[in-house]
């Protein structure tokens, strides 16, 4: 008889990562390109949310800034001054290395990558391209049921930016964002579609904004990303790679990997080769063009930074660091599914924009799931998230505004729901519809005036269940339509509509319709 071993956990778990890898490296048929395989590799580069920039104590910039103002002599690359590395930008990368379930080396070290161009002023960037930050982490892709590998977390300054004036013929350099602390998230070659890069993407930015290392905003360029792409028939080793650089938005991103895709096997299948290269992506024309021959690891010449000692981890750091980690996405989808959430709801507030703090009895949050939160105590929670996926982001959405503009606090809004369940505001079928007109006046005019107090302004409060008004004006309403308050004691409900109109009308609208049909019933039966 064979004995029962009982397998370990971890041996479960890499067993399971296995069969999800292996789904990556059988051929997939796409009916795009059915004869080929695309390889996709993605290298992220994520903007550290930090107040001050990697290697100096000068503020970080935002594009709302004007040019230069933000830039330290070190950040100029002056003659004589030395880095300074900032805890902070270490403790939100260990972070970002605890939540891809990656590697924290104990030893890390950083290098000078060589290379020249005007916005680089010191001639080049300081990385950890030898020793990383974190090594051997991943991703789960749980729409698209996908585990991707992470080879290395990297911490980097950022560069400046330079922009060309076609009307005048020159180049302007702004260094507002040189030295800005940056997280580069190395992929393994995992993905193999336009698809599930669009996907890696999303929920990378997902989790950056959930543990608070990054904003992720692609369109203000905190989060940027260099693609990899190469293709090849099915059975035969991977084709020559291309890399798309500086790519900010993750529809654009899709975009510029079917067309480099295309590209590249119209060129094999032409009988002509794929010459290595990095390419940008023309937004306009939808394709991607030639910005220079690829460089490898020698044409950048790194080197140790003579002025930087390596970086030294113990493990007491690093379990500090997981003791005080927020919530990760997955827990947070679970937690909200077994509030009763559907998916959709759940997927909706997880996806909203995360740039907007958010103020309830003195607690501070981020994005939609801490306003939900926060307006969901003691309140139910399908009632709380409808009102926020359906009526406020509506009417957001109405306005051409993002979640980032609201003004409507978790507790403005919270104080509403309670009207609104409760009774307290007027209206023929449901006080909804008050409760709506009430959420466009608030959106209209920024106020920190609560719900209930504007409803009593503009006389839309309910008129109680136990005030004698409401019982002389159903009488009144019953004297005047005899025939339907007959129609009515003979059972035919339907026909009580047209007395709790009469009673609304004479009420100008201030009586509850739940209210009045439940005692003109009383009355008449």
């Amino acid at each position: 008889m064979l004995a029962r071993v009982r397998t370990p956990r971890r041996f479960k778990q890499i067993t399971r990562y296995t069969r999800l890898l292996h789904a990556f490296c059988v051929p997939q048929n796409d009916s795009r390109w059915p004869e080929w395989n695309v390889v996709i590799g993605i290298e992220v580069h994520a903007q550290i949310k930090s107040r001050s920039k990697l290697f100096s104590d000068t503020w970080t910039s935002d594009y709302t800034l004007p040019p230069n103002t933000r830039v330290s002599p070190y950040d100029a690359a002056f003659p004589g001054t030395l880095p300074l590395l900032n805890p902070r930008c270490v403790e939100l990368g260990v972070r970002t290395a605890l939540a891809l379930n990656a590697k924290i080396e104990p030893r890390s070290a950083f290098d000078r990558k060589h290379y020249f161009y005007a916005d680089l002023p010191a001639g080049y960037q300081i990385t950890q391209y030898y020793a990383p930050l974190a090594t051997s982490g991943g991703l789960r892709l749980e729409n698209r049921e996908k585990y991707v590998r992470i080879k290395q977390i990297q911490l980097e300054q950022d560069t400046g930016k330079s922009t060309f004036d076609s009307r005048e013929g020159i180049s302007a350099i702004d260094l507002n964002r040189a030295g800005t602390g940056l997280m580069e998230i190395v992929s393994e070659p995992d993905l193999r579609s336009p698809e599930d890069a669009g996907e890696y993407v999303r929920t990378l930015q997902a989790l950056v904004r959930s543990i608070g290392s990054s904003d992720g905003n692609m369109e203000q360029g905190s989060l940027r990303c260099d693609v990899n792409v190469s293709v090849n028939r099915h059975g035969a080793p991977h084709g020559t790679r291309c890399e798309i650089k500086n790519l900010n938005s993750v529809k654009f991103m899709m975009v510029a990997i079917t067309s480099e895709v295309r590209r590249q096997i119209d060129l094999l299948e032409s009988g002509r080769a794929v010459a290595q290269e990095t390419r940008g992506f023309n937004e306009d024309k939808a394709e991607t063009y030639s910005l220079r021959s690829k460089e490898d690891a020698p044409d950048y010449r790194y080197m140790p930074d003579p002025n930087l000692p390596p970086l030294l981890i113990d493990e007491a750091y690093v379990e500090k660091m997981r003791n005080e980690m927020p919530e990760l996405p997955d827990a947070t989808r679970a937690r909200l599914q077994a509030l009763g959430l559907s998916r959709r709801d759940t997927d909706v507030l997880m996806e909203v924009d995360s740039g907007r703090e958010v103020r309830f009895d003195g607690e501070v949050g981020r994005g939609a799931v801490a306003y939900f939160d926060q307006i969901s105590q003691g309140r139910d929670p399908k009632v709380v998230v409808n009102w926020i996926t359906h009526e406020l982001l509506g009417q957001l959405a109405f306005r051409r505004e993002t979640f980032s503009d609201n003004h409507i606090s978790a507790e403005q809004l919270g104080d509403l729901i309670d009207i609104v369940q409760q009774g307290r505001l007027t209206g023929y079928v449901t006080p909804g519809t008050s409760g709506k007109t009430l959420l466009r006046h608030m959106l209209d005019h920024c106020s920190e005036e609560m719900p209930s107090k504007l409803a009593e302004k503009f006389s839309l409060l309910a008129v109680s269940s136990d005030d004698s008004a409401l019982e002389r004006w159903c009488a009144e309403a019953i004297a005047a339509l005899p025939q339907e308050a007959d129609a009515v004691r003979r059972g035919n409900d339907k026909v009580i509509n047209k007395i709790v109109g009469r009673v609304m009308k004479s009420s100008r609208g201030t009586a509850n319709a739940q209210a009045v049909r439940a005692i003109l019933l009383k009355m008449l039966q």
